[in-house]
């Protein structure tokens, strides 16, 4: 009998962890980030192809320049009001021009049961524009290492699944989480989980629900030899999900996606659709059958 392969957790992906310390520039956060993601991308290549002495030596270089811990802290810089940051803001602006947030009602404490849950994978911080509407949103805050109180430390990947609607959630907020998966299936894998996790659209509390928030690197869009914009939004269709909003910037790609179901699934092979000097070798969401 064929032993079926255990899919890699994400954290898999994840170098070890020091702590960070002052405030950093924007040139020096930046060049962290930039450091980070090569690195890592290295070492799951190193881990692919079973070099042990490749990756142990990556991961020793990946702790030196700090970690995850280090990295993180640099991302979550880059989220300050002063940095320009926090990629919630555009999710809160997309759900109040959708009439699924009333942006009056941020602060206002919660008096009864919220209308709304979201589960942010990857949370950085407990303040985040979408933090502030506690009347009207009820937080699930999940990261991998957990950076304080309000954040679980949980792998997305090794989540229990919900046992009924009322476990289920309005909104998933995917923001740069993807990209850090280790590989192409591992990527498709978390995608084809997260409908599992979301209301139905007839228990929802508007027809613009459920939704998925979802934040890329522009490069992995568009500077990649593996997937464009179409494609991406052609895998996506044959997991339940249909494009609402979308914003690109010049570092990042931002989506909306309304889950309407049902699930496709399709399996989208690894294939070469353009190639020129410098660009990456990303391919992020190979849905598997």
């Amino acid at each position: 009998m064929t032993v079926k392969k255990r899919q890699k957790a994400l954290a898999s992906g994840r170098p070890p962890v020091s702590k960070p310390r002052e405030r950093m520039t924007a040139q020096r956060s930046r060049t962290i980030i930039r450091t980070h993601h090569r690195l890592h991308k290295q070492l799951a290549a190193a881990q692919k192809i079973g070099d042990s002495r490749k990756a142990q030596e990556l991961e020793t270089e990946i702790e030196k320049n700090g970690g995850i811990a280090l990295y993180q802290a640099a991302s979550k810089q880059g989220q300050a009001s002063d940095r320009g940051g926090d990629s919630s803001k555009l999710l809160v602006e997309w759900l109040a021009e959708l009439g699924v947030l009333d942006r009056k009602a941020r602060g206002k404490r919660r008096t009864e049961n919220v209308s709304l849950r979201c589960l942010e994978v990857g949370a950085l911080s407990t303040t985040n524009e979408i933090s502030k509407f506690p009347s009207l949103i009820e937080m699930t805050r999940i990261d991998l290492n957990s950076q304080g109180a309000g954040i679980e430390k949980q792998d997305f990947t090794r989540r229990p699944l919900p046992k009924s609607d009322e476990e289920r959630f309005d909104i998933v907020s995917l923001s740069l989480v993807l990209n850090y998966v280790p590989d192409a299936p591992g990527r498709g894998a978390m995608l084809q989980l997260i409908p599992q996790f979301l209301r139905t659209a007839v228990t929802t509390s508007s027809a613009s629900l459920p939704l998925l928030f979802f934040v890329l690197p522009l490069p992995c869009i568009e500077n990649s030899r593996y997937i464009d914009e179409p494609r991406m939004l052609e895998i996506m269709s044959s997991i339940g999900f249909a494009l609402t909003k979308k914003k690109l910037t010049a570092k990042l790609s931002y989506y909306l996606l309304h889950w309407t179901g049902p699930v496709n699934p399709t399996r989208f092979e690894k294939k070469q659709i353009r190639s020129s000097p410098g660009m990456n070798n990303f391919g992020s969401l190979f849905a598997r059958s």
